[in-house]
């Protein structure tokens, strides 16, 4: 599966953006999904991910009650709404895809995911 990820930009503070994550192919349905991102100087981190069927997500606590992950399986694409968002989080975003990850734990793990998005841009100004 080939991933593209696109809703990067500059924001300030306090404002809001959605990171989209289209895939090609017709097993999207068939993968687990995950947010990661990595900011400059530091490692790739994960942000968020959610089940194959939608009905499990999970959501790391720097981010939580302010990030929500979805999909939608008919268009292949998986969501990031980011609101709130703060200086800290700029970062290059990248969504992956995971045909293994079943635990909490695999799901925090890059090394559980197969397939990456290129990555898109996100900087909050202050």
């Amino acid at each position: 599966v080939q991933l593209q990820a696109s809703g990067g930009g500059l924001v300030q503070a306090g404002g809001s953006l959605r990171l989209s994550c289209a895939a090609s192919g017709r097993t999207f349905g068939s993968y687990n999904m995950g947010w990661f991102r990595q900011a400059p100087g530091k490692e790739r981190e994960f942000v968020a991910a959610i089940n194959w069927s939608g009905d499990i997500t999970y959501v790391a606590d720097s981010v939580k009650g302010r990030f929500t992950i979805s999909r939608d399986n008919a268009k292949s694409t998986v969501y990031l709404l980011m609101n709130d968002l703060k200086p800290e989080d700029t970062a290059v975003y990248y969504c992956a895809a995971s045909l293994t990850a079943r635990r909490l734990w695999e799901y925090y793990s890059s090394s559980y995911y197969d397939y990456w998005g290129q990555g898109t841009l996100v900087t909050v100004s202050s």
